[in-house]
């Protein structure tokens, strides 16, 4: 079984604030999205993104070595066998194919999977 994920757009930050921006096609989607207070962002840590990052199972949780070392799965940690992440964000307005949100823990121009209310 072979699965492929597409990114549908892009995190993009700047000192005017944070925005999810849409590749246009993904646009009608958006459709009521004004209405929500908030959104689930799906993205991917794609900076993580390597067979040796990709095995680590354990962590210290918040890269802290005095913390016990911990299942990812048990954690937030960017190391996974799946780079998906999962942030809640307070969307502050959109147009056209532009969410602007009020923050996000994932790097500028990082890869966004999918948005869910």
């Amino acid at each position: 079984m072979k699965f492929e994920l597409r990114p549908i757009g892009w995190i993009r930050k700047t000192k005017a604030g944070t925005r999810i921006v849409l590749y246009k096609k993904y646009q009608p989607g958006l459709a009521g999205v004004d209405k929500k207070s908030d959104l689930w962002v799906l993205w991917w840590f794609h900076r993580n993104d390597t067979p040796q990052r990709r095995a680590v199972l354990k962590v210290h949780p918040k890269g802290d070595p005095a913390s016990l070392l911990t299942g990812v799965f048990a954690t937030r940690s960017p190391m996974r066998p799946n780079l998906i992440a999962l942030s809640r964000c307070k969307v502050l307005s959109v147009r056209k194919n532009v969410i602007e949100i009020d923050s996000i823990d994932a790097f500028p121009d990082t890869p966004v999977l999918d948005l869910k209310p």
